[in-house]
């Protein structure tokens, strides 16, 4: 099983992931791409891993202030709290021991319901005017609310040389009192949000990323996202093959990670929205923004228990992205090929163990089945190295 490769840099520690031997870096001196051509080896080919550059993770001011066009969103129907928090305690026959992260909660109504219903609600929020309210919310019920005064989307920012201690998710969960599980229990933690619509492909790159190296919030256990998000990622996060035009590398890497589960569908009518240092209640600052009026999707993405295997683990995740992402690059190109690019491994035996044909293309691939040919390589005896780098994969994989 996997262990933490720690205290290796990042080029070795990617080197022993499954044991010696087990990838070479084109370019790193290992092997280079004329040392591959000059022995012929399986005939490869020009078509080469290229550094596939993704502008969803391209540095940006993404943590600077928000400006007042950049509104955030909150329940505002105390109906729809009363739903949320059905689906959120489900059948819990012991409220208070299910633990509720809530994003950015404005004046507190789903905040209240949930406390009225038994839950510990953690709430993170970062407009200042509105934690007095909330804090009022814990004197008057039992003290089962604790305000933390930080964006819950900008903790633990990738990136970020320096981090602060209002977003470093250590410090905070330590505060908190907050200690990990296995990630073969239970899920500890429930969070709910309604993702910034020009912020969301970000914030689902980054958790995504959180999530299958197991860190950031993903260090406390498999915990739960309740995300509202817009009619378009929601149908990118559960597209497939029988939707090309929406199925993309996101598709594939949630839907390999977690259990997707439609919740609702709600009309922005039933959301408030507030902008830094200004807070508005009425209809007058949705109807003058444009993105606000779109009807949002409540998910809940609960990660597979299943997840981690002895051929994929947080140790080598990022190549099973890497692979992921190169077969996107070229979606008319046959599997085949892409495989005599991205490993050394005999193709012809790999694709006959996942029952995949050759001539195949990646728009007939199932999430589930990037996860079987990935661990099928990982798994092979065929051949010392398994996989073929480019010396740019760090700077792909963000």
């Amino acid at each position: 099983m996997w262990r933490p490769a720690v205290g290796l840099p990042p080029r070795l520690a990617l080197s022993v992931l499954a044991g010696p031997g087990r990838s070479c870096f084109l370019g790193s001196g290992s092997a280079t791409r004329k040392d591959w051509q000059a022995k012929n080896r399986r005939s490869f080919s020009d078509f080469y891993m290229q550094p596939l550059f993704d502008p969803d993770l391209e540095e940006s001011p993404f943590f600077a202030p928000k400006s007042r066009s950049d509104p955030t969103r909150y329940v505002a129907c105390k109906k729809l709290a009363r739903n949320l928090v059905r689906n959120l305690l489900g059948y819990n026959c012991n409220p208070s021991r299910q633990l509720i992260l809530e994003c950015n909660p404005g004046p507190g109504i789903l905040t209240e319901a949930l406390l009225r219903a038994g839950a510990s609600v953690i709430a993170f929020q970062n407009e200042k005017s509105f934690i007095p309210h909330l804090k009022s919310l814990r004197r008057k019920l039992n003290g089962l609310l604790q305000v933390v005064p930080s964006d819950f989307f900008k903790i633990d920012p990738r990136h970020q040389e320096v981090l602060k201690p209002e977003y470093n998710s250590s410090v905070i969960f330590q505060s908190l009192g907050i200690d990990p599980v296995p990630w073969s229990a239970g899920v500890p933690i429930k969070v709910f949000g309604i993702l910034p619509s020009k912020f969301e492909r970000r914030i689902l790159w980054k958790n995504v990323f959180d999530l299958y190296s197991c860190e950031s919030i993903f260090r406390y256990g498999r915990i739960e996202l309740n995300l509202f998000v817009t009619e378009k990622e929601f149908q990118r996060l559960i597209a497939t093959p029988k939707r090309p035009d929406l199925y993309q590398v996101l598709s594939v890497l949630w839907q390999v990670a977690c259990e997707i589960k439609f919740i609702q569908m709600e009309p922005w009518s039933s959301f408030g929205a507030y902008t830094e240092n200004e807070c508005s209640e009425d209809s007058k600052l949705r109807e003058s923004c444009s993105s606000l009026k779109q009807n949002l999707y409540f998910v809940q993405m609960t990660p597979r228990r299943t997840l981690f295997t002895e051929h994929l683990s947080p140790l080598n995740y990022d190549i099973f992205f890497h692979m992921v992402k190169h077969c996107f690059g070229k979606r008319s190109s046959s599997i085949i090929q892409h495989l005599r690019s991205l490993s050394t491994v005999e193709p012809i035996e790999i694709l006959r163990q996942v029952r995949i044909r050759p001539g195949q293309t990646i728009l007939n691939m199932y999430p589930q089945d990037f996860k079987r040919l990935f661990e099928t390589i990982e798994r092979s005896e065929d051949s010392v190295f398994k996989w073929v780098y480019d010396e740019s994969l760090e700077d792909i994989i963000g």
